[in-house]
């Protein structure tokens, strides 16, 4: 049985005015993750990559479908889903030190007092964040620096998916290769299951083994990454693997393809 099943799901939006519209932001999406998988989901912006992940972790909640959760797994934490924020700055109190908000989370965890400091260092080393910065404050940490503080927060909850939205933004290229080593090291280390919301289709193509494409709120293909790159079979898939390089619109395409 898959770990994660997304059923029929759609969500959608009403914005006020004179002449309330409702705009669909999702569009019956429905896909499964397997135990251990690192999915992909890719799209331009605007194309609902981000609603869907805040549905899944159960932030908000879709008009239609469900998310259903493989109900055999053992020990589930109370909050099985946890999802790494693009502005994961936000995650953290700008005036605690790391190592109170790890131990915070782990007591939650029900982490018994006499094994906090060990379980603090075991989960704060497994996202590289540097000894000599657990008692630092988040205003004193880099971005980077945050990101992993972050990160180490939401695996002390013990989750059984975790959820990446655009964690490679405004990185710089050897940054985005340390991250997307770390995220194997914990998928591999830690069989921790992973969905990585990103629009980089070169990132994507190393982390993960299962990708999903995503173009207005639907889903136009998906399949195993290296078949879905080697081989799209639908034109707005084509259009991402041309357009990497480029800063081109899906519309700007094809009305040039026009000419």
């Amino acid at each position: 049985m898959s770990l994660l099943k997304v059923e029929s799901i759609s969500y959608s939006v009403v914005v006020k005015g004179e002449n309330k519209k409702r705009f669909d932001i999702l569009k019956n999406v429905s896909f499964e993750v397997e135990a251990g998988e690192v999915v992909g989901i890719c799209g331009e912006s605007g194309g609902g990559k981000s609603t869907l992940a805040k549905v899944i972790a159960g932030l908000i909640q879709p008009d239609n479908g469900k998310i259903t959760l493989d109900s055999k797994l053992n020990n589930k934490p109370s909050n099985p889903i946890q999802i790494l924020f693009q502005n994961h700055g936000e995650v953290l109190n700008p005036f605690r030190k790391i190592s109170s908000i790890i131990d915070e989370t782990l007591t939650i965890n029900r982490i018994h007092k006499q094994f906090i400091e060990k379980e603090r260092e075991n989960v704060l080393s497994s996202v590289g964040f540097p000894k000599e910065l657990y008692n630092r404050r988040g205003f004193q940490l880099s971005g980077g620096e945050q990101q992993r503080a972050a990160l180490a927060r939401l695996l002390a909850t013990n989750p059984v998916l975790l959820i990446l939205d655009e964690p490679f933004s405004a990185q710089d290229v050897e940054s985005q290769l340390n991250l997307v080593k770390l995220f194997k090291k914990l998928n591999k280390e830690f069989n921790l299951t992973m969905i990585c919301i990103s629009h980089d289709l070169i990132i994507l193509r190393n982390l993960a083994n299962h990708v999903i494409i995503l173009k207005d709120g639907e889903i136009v293909e998906s399949g195993k990454t290296n078949a879905v790159f080697r081989t799209p079979k639908m034109i707005y898939t084509k259009f991402l693997l041309s357009a990497e390089a480029l800063d081109l619109s899906y519309e700007e395409l094809m009305s040039e393809s026009d000419l």
